[in-house]
C-alpha cells in the first residue's frame, strides 16, 4: 500500500533545505506580531449555542490519490474562494503544496487579499520557515499535522505561530494523536476522516476522535463530507467547524454547492 505521506515529507525537507538556502543570501526580515489574525481565526471557528457546524471551505485542485480534482486556470483559486464567501464559509483554507496538491504560497497570498473570511495555510509544515512563509503571504490559521513531527517540535512550531499572530489548527488521526494534541496546548483540534498514509477515509473513526477534543479547543472535522448526510451526521457532534474540500471542488459551481449544504443543515 502507497505510503503517502512519507513520500509527501520527504519533499518537504528538501524544498525547506532549499528554502533556508536561499534566505541565508538574503537581509533578514523582521515581522511584527499580528494578533488580530489569531482571534478572526479562532472566532470564525468557534461553533455558536444552537448553530450548525461552520464551514472551512476548501481551495484544492488535485491530490496525490485522486489526482485532478478540479481543472486549474488562471484566477480559478481566487473565484472558487470569493464564491465560497458569497457562500457562506466562515473560513477558506489553501493548499499551499504544488506537486501534490496543485496549490502554491502565491495562491494563497492572492485568495487572502481577496476575501475577508480568514485563511488557513494548508501545507506540510515542518519548519518555522514555513510559518514565516504563512506569515508573508497573509494566513491566519497555519495548518500543523501531529504525525508528521515529534512533540517538541510541535510545541515549537505551534510557539511560533502564536508569536506572529497567527493561530494553529492542529490535526489528528486518532485517539492518541488526539491527546498529543491536546498537550502540546492546542486551541484548535482538527480530525482528519482521511488517513493520509493511505487516503483511506473513515468518517465513524473520526466522529469518536472529534468527541474525545476538550470543550475548550475548537473541533474541526475535516475531511470525507460530500453530501447533506454526510453535514448532517458531523453538525449531530461534537464538531465546531468541519473542512470540505473536494466534495465542494468537484461540483460546477463549488460556493453554490456550499450554500445549498448550509441551507440543508
Amino acid at each position: 500500500m502507497t505510503d503517502y505521506l512519507s513520500a509527501i515529507l520527504a519533499r518537504k525537507r528538501h524544498e525547506n533545505a532549499r528554502r533556508r538556502r536561499h534566505l541565508a543570501a538574503m537581509q533578514p526580515v523582521e515581522r511584527l506580531r499580528q494578533p488580530g489574525r489569531s482571534e478572526r481565526g479562532t472566532r470564525a471557528l468557534r461553533r455558536a449555542p444552537g448553530e450548525a457546524p461552520s464551514v472551512i471551505a476548501e481551495v484544492k485542485f488535485r491530490s496525490p490519490s485522486a489526482g485532478e480534482i478540479r481543472p486549474w486556470s488562471p484566477g480559478e483559486g481566487v473565484r472558487v474562494a470569493q464564491g465560497y464567501e458569497r457562500g457562506g464559509a466562515s473560513a477558506i483554507s489553501v493548499l499551499a503544496d504544488g506537486p501534490g496538491f496543485g496549490g502554491s504560497p502565491l495562491l494563497v497570498r492572492r485568495v487572502a487579499r481577496s476575501v475577508n473570511a480568514p485563511v488557513l495555510f494548508k501545507e506540510f509544515v515542518l519548519d518555522p520557515v514555513q510559518v514565516d512563509l504563512a506569515y508573508d503571504v497573509g494566513a491566519s490559521l497555519v495548518l500543523l499535522l501531529v504525525r508528521a513531527l515529534e512533540d517538541s517540535d510541535l510545541r515549537l512550531l505551534i510557539q511560533r505561530i502564536r508569536l506572529l499572530g497567527m493561530e494553529p489548527v492542529v490535526e489528528a488521526a486518532n485517539s492518541e494523536e488526539v491527546d498529543r494534541a491536546v498537550a502540546a496546548g492546542s486551541t484548535i483540534v482538527g480530525v482528519n476522516a482521511r488517513d493520509l498514509s493511505t487516503f483511506q477515509v473513515d468518517m465513524r473513526a473520526a466522529q469518536a476522535c472529534v468527541a474525545r477534543i476538550p470543550r475548550e479547543c475548537v473541533a474541526v472535522f475535516m475531511s470525507g463530507v460530500r453530501s447533506v448526510n454526510d453535514l448532517r451526521d458531523v453538525a449531530q457532534g461534537r464538531a465546531d467547524a468541519v473542512l470540505i474540500g473536494e466534495g465542494l471542488m468537484r461540483s460546477e459551481d463549488p460556493g453554490a454547492r456550499l450554500a445549498e449544504l448550509l441551507r440543508s443543515v
